[in-house]
């Protein structure tokens, strides 16, 4: 389930939506104002993908010296 992220064009406030499937087609009304002028944005993501550690280089997210299993 895909969650979105929309901005009123009335009022300026950002928000989030759940839909139950990608192909969903609703009108978004905004949370605040009712208005359904609203505009989906391109949302920002981040993800770690396995060990990122470089041979005993710490992450910076704790106090360990390496990322892998002890």
């Amino acid at each position: 389930m895909p969650i979105y992220e929309f901005k009123c064009r009335k009022c300026g406030k950002t928000f989030d939506v759940l839909f139950r499937s990608r192909d969903e087609k609703v009108a978004v009304a905004c949370p605040e104002c009712k208005s359904t002028r609203t505009q989906r944005l391109m949302s920002a993501f981040a993800g770690k993908i396995g060990n990122t550690g470089a041979g005993g280089a710490s992450c910076g997210s704790c106090a360990a010296t390496s990322c892998g299993p002890t």
